[in-house]
């Protein structure tokens, strides 16, 4: 699995050379008990809630939740976690997104925000808009592909994340 991760914050339209690929740099400690290892780790929402006393000394915890997670679930951690990685489970499914932009805007997250599953070339740039700085690109699929297509939209209309105006506040008469 690559990673494209956003390099820190520019100003104007995000494009492909914002954006970095590199290997997976995060273990997934899929267990629900034992002891941690040392360095960036991400484990389950589950073990997050059960040993939470013993996890939020960490600065380098990471946790992984399903797309239908409550924000409610998240919020009392996101001041201290570093990294969340939302689950795509098929590309179909959008409840990331919202999940993504909540945690954001609502609950003030700012520590990583991966999108992990079944990531599509064509939903990185939607992605990117909700909040998502890095995106998990699954084994079979060509990252650089995906890089490239933050290069195909130069105009957003909408208000996102990434920009708060819409295109019409923001434009000139």
């Amino acid at each position: 699995m690559a990673l494209i991760r956003r390099r820190p914050r520019s100003e104007g339209p995000v494009r492909s050379t914002d954006f970095e690929l590199i290997e997976h740099d995060w273990f997934a400690h899929a267990e629900f008990e034992g002891e941690l290892r040392e360095g960036p780790v991400v484990v389950p929402l589950v073990r997050l809630l059960q040993d939470r006393a013993e996890l939020e000394n960490r600065p380098d915890l990471g946790v992984r939740v399903p797309s239908d997670t409550r924000l409610e679930a998240l919020t009392p951690f996101v001041g201290w976690l570093a990294r969340v990685e939302i689950e795509f489970p098929k590309f179909t499914d959008g409840r990331g997104y919202s999940l993504g932009r909540r945690l954001r805007d609502q609950a003030g997250f700012t520590g990583e925000l991966c999108a992990v599953g079944d990531v599509l070339r064509d939903q990185a740039l939607y992605l990117h808009r909700s909040g998502f700085d890095v995106l998990a690109i699954p084994a079979y699929k060509r990252a650089e592909d995906t890089l490239r297509a933050f290069d195909e939209m130069s105009v957003q209309y909408q208000a996102a994340h990434d920009q708060t105006l819409p295109l019409y506040k923001r434009a000139s008469r």
